[in-house]
């Protein structure tokens, strides 16, 4: 398996992604609130991860540059239909990876990366890569599962749903594993904190800003 199976996973599923409901749509807001505060007007800011744009679609407009990622065409295509139906200043999308823009000039002064983490195969690398798009100081904005703390059920089901292509990849981490690697990547974690609204939350939100 590699990247660009992940693509084409992500591809075939985002359809149905588009038409699946939040699950916890009070842990949502509550995130896009805490969020939209740490984001400045005059930001620059890149999503990572961005799926079919319903994040960037809500955040957007508070900054003065926002450009959303992900690595599927299919993810980005219906999010490019969605702005063309409620266009917003300064919003793009594009196809792309953290690596890929990593080797590009553009810096930026936050990087959000929400349920996407555990999604990408190398994650120490995605790390530094992260760390090399923000300015000096920037924030690096997480929320993401960390399966390492779920139901050992889970992650015991998930490898066969994966050989029989009804999961993608996924890392297994803890919160305390993904604190730390963050840290070692050259980010000073300022916070972390539970968002959920109903049952266990394994999804920290983790507030990091570039040293």
């Amino acid at each position: 398996m590699s990247t660009a199976s992940d693509a084409r996973f992500w591809d075939r599923s985002s359809k149905s992604y588009a038409r699946s409901r939040i699950s916890d749509q009070a842990g949502y807001e509550r995130t896009l609130e805490r969020t939209s505060g740490l984001l400045k007007p005059d930001d620059s800011v890149l999503e990572l991860g961005c799926g079919t744009g319903t994040t960037a679609l809500r955040l957007a407009d508070g900054v003065e540059s926002y450009l959303a990622a992900d690595l599927s065409a299919g993810m980005i295509a219906i999010a490019q239909e969605k702005l063309a139906a409620s266009p917003i200043a300064g919003l793009a999308f594009r196809a792309a990876t953290a690596e890929a823009l990593a080797s590009e000039a553009a810096r930026f002064d936050t990087v959000l990366g929400f349920n996407y983490l555990h999604m990408v195969r190398d994650l120490t690398g995605t790390l530094r890569s992260i760390h090399a798009l923000l300015a000096p100081g920037g924030l690096f904005i997480s929320k993401t599962p960390c399966l390492g703390d779920m139901n050992p059920l889970i992650k015991l089901a998930l490898p066969l749903m994966q050989m029989i292509g009804k999961a993608p990849y996924a890392g297994v981490f803890s919160a305390q594993e993904l604190n730390d690697l963050i840290a070692a990547a050259g980010f000073e974690v300022a916070s972390t904190e539970r968002h959920a609204s109903k049952g266990k939350d394994t999804r920290p939100f983790i507030v990091a800003r570039r040293t």
